[in-house]
Formats: structure tokens, C-alpha cells, sequence
């Protein structure tokens, strides 16, 4: 079997731990020389990967922006942007929504096996479906068939919490990059960072904090959280896209 690709997980958090407000409208987290670095992360990756209720909830692009990195990433051989990636219990996925109309790359949606028939005919020819599991999408499966059958060696993991639960309590990821916002939420409907659940790195095992970076008025915290942090396809290539443009600070 292909090894699994390398994943990074990238969220923006208040100081007290929330993804988002309870409102409707979508409470911004970073900043815009932030967003350029998140910007310049993606485009270093083979695809991004969100689950089905921020597709909902943000109708999210998921594309590079910048023009110079999208040239870039032609030169390279590549699409302009990486392949869209979501995963789905439910298989309640809009078809006009900015995930499967914006950009022409790929688009992988998954979900159980189930629900394959229904989607994909909602979905047309916008997105490939595919059904994994009788209940629910583990994310090790999800893995396994990015690297066996899509050829995804790099994967930027962008939320929501379920999703990053998931990989998280697995162990299945390379290295966080995790934003801190400077204000609090404080709404107890508002969506957390992670939900509660059993994960490898406790108050006996610390997460290795590997780089800090203070980007405006929000810090960034760069967590080593496998033995393959800082490399790409298993062969040693760095994987610090996003870090050149500003000072780093050394804890």
C-alpha cells in the first residue's frame, strides 16, 4: 500500500478555544498577512481536505490565491490549485456550492458506501463520490485511498471540528499549525476547536512545539506531531511554505 500522505492541519482559534461565533455569519479568526500565509500552505499541497458542514457553513473556494503561486504550481505540472477533498455522514452537499463550482480541479467527496448512488447523482459530474465504510468515514480509510487511488502525497487538513477531531484522536497527522486570534468568543453554542475525545498527546506526552511565529496581532504555533514533520513524500523535502515572509520567533 502507498504511504499515507502527509498531512498538515491548519485551524485559527479564539484564545478560548473557538473555531467560530454561534452566528450565522462567519467571525473572522485571522488577518490578511495570516490568510497569505495559509494562502502560500496550500499551495505546497496536493489537495485540502474540510468536512461537509463548513462547505455548508462557509461555502468555502478552496483555491490558491495568489497568482504568482498559481504559476508556479503550472510550472510544476500542476493544477493551479490543489484537489478539494470533504467528507460527508449525511451525503447533504449542495451542488451550486463554491467547493464543487469554483476552480477546475478535482473534487473528492466521501461517504458511505450508502449513499454513493444519491450523491453522485445530485453531484453530476462536479465531483467523484466515494463510499467508504457502512456507517462512517474513518479517516485512516480516507487516507489509504487518497494515496492508493489519487495519487495525493501532501493533505492540508482546514476543519471543522469534527474533522479535525478525528484526525487528531487518530494520530494521523504530521504537524499543526494552529492560530491564536487575539479576543475571546465565549458563547457555549459556539463551534470548538476540537470536540472532547481521547488523544495521543496528554499532559504525559506533550506535543513537540517546533516554531512560533507572531503574524501581526495573531500568533502562529507550529506543533512536530510525527517523526515525518518537516518532510515531503518521505524524502526529505522542507515543508515550511508560508514561513519565509515573516520573522520567526524561537520559544
Amino acid at each position: 500500500m502507498s504511504e499515507r500522505p502527509y498531512v498538515t492541519l491548519s485551524c485559527a482559534m479564539s484564545i478560548d478555544g473557538y473555531l467560530d461565533s454561534a452566528e450565522p455569519h462567519r467571525l473572522a479568526m485571522s488577518n490578511a498577512a495570516d490568510l497569505d500565509r495559509v494562502d502560500a500552505v496550500r499551495a505546497d499541497h496536493d489537495a485540502i481536505m474540510v468536512g461537509a458542514s463548513t462547505v455548508r457553513r462557509d461555502n468555502p473556494r478552496l483555491l490558491v490565491r495568489d497568482a504568482a503561486r498559481r504559476e508556479r504550481r503550472l510550472a510544476s505540472g500542476r493544477r493551479e490549485s490543489p484537489a478539494k477533498v470533504t467528507v460527508t455522514a449525511s451525503g447533504e452537499l449542495a451542488p451550486e456550492a463554491a467547493f464543487f463550482t469554483a476552480g477546475d480541479g478535482p473534487r473528492i467527496v466521501y461517504c458511505p458506501v450508502d449513499r454513493v448512488e444519491s450523491l453522485q447523482a445530485r453531484l453530476g459530474d462536479r465531483a467523484v463520490v466515494v463510499g467508504l465504510g457502512e456507517d462512517c468515514v474513518t479517516m485512516t480509510a480516507l487516507l489509504d485511498d487518497l494515496a492508493a487511488r489519487r495519487g495525493v502525497r501532501s493533505l492540508m487538513v482546514e476543519g471543522g471540528g469534527s474533522v479535525l477531531t478525528q484526525f487528531l484522536g487518530a494520530d494521523l497527522v504530521d504537524e499543526l499549525h494552529l492560530v491564536i486570534a487575539p479576543f475571546f468568543v465565549g458563547e457555549a453554542g459556539a463551534p470548538r476547536v476540537v470536540r472532547p475525545g481521547a488523544f495521543p498527546w496528554t499532559a504525559h506526552r506533550r506535543a513537540h512545539l517546533a516554531e512560533t511565529m507572531q503574524i501581526g496581532d495573531v500568533v502562529l504555533l507550529r506543533y512536530a506531531l510525527s517523526e515525518r514533520f518537516g518532510t515531503r513524500d518521505g524524502d526529505g523535502t522542507s515543508a515550511r511554505a508560508g514561513w519565509e515572509t515573516v520573522a520567526v520567533e524561537r520559544p
